[in-house]
């Protein structure tokens, strides 16, 4: 009688099928990640949530209407040339140009007019550039 043990071979867990496995699920989220964040871009404009402040702050406002007409604090610019806007933002703002800058235009404004009258208040050394919104109703 034979009472001697067999040798057994030792057994190996093998990692590399597994790390391949979790090489490929990484790229798959990486590539479904991608294609999900490319359907998420809608939106609509111009509206916006917030409270309304009880004390206004002077500020100098550029309103635009759904013509491209510019309003410099409720005053319509003579003609709409870049030079006679810009005239017209700096005689408002006189030396101040800390005051916080409201463009407000249409919904159906020209892009155009909008960008020369952004580019026009960076022009004049206005640092504090926002733009105005209409409520969301909570219907």
């Amino acid at each position: 009688m034979n009472f001697r043990q067999k040798s057994r071979s030792r057994l190996d867990i093998t990692l590399t099928p597994m790390i391949d496995v979790v090489f490929l699920l990484l790229i798959f989220f990486m590539v479904t990640t991608t294609f999900s964040r490319e359907t998420q871009i809608k939106i609509k404009l111009p509206e916006a949530e917030g409270e309304e402040r009880d004390q206004q702050p002077k500020v100098i406002s550029l309103t635009i209407d759904a013509n491209g007409i510019y309003y410099v604090n409720d005053h319509q610019v003579i003609n709409q040339k870049p030079a006679t806007l810009k005239k017209a933002i700096i005689g408002a703002a006189g030396n101040s140009r800390a005051l916080p800058f409201v463009i407000s235009a249409d919904a159906k404004t020209p892009y155009q007019a909008v960008i020369t009258a952004l580019d026009i208040a960076s022009q004049a050394g206005f640092g504090r550039i926002t733009f105005a919104a209409e409520g969301i109703s909570n219907q």
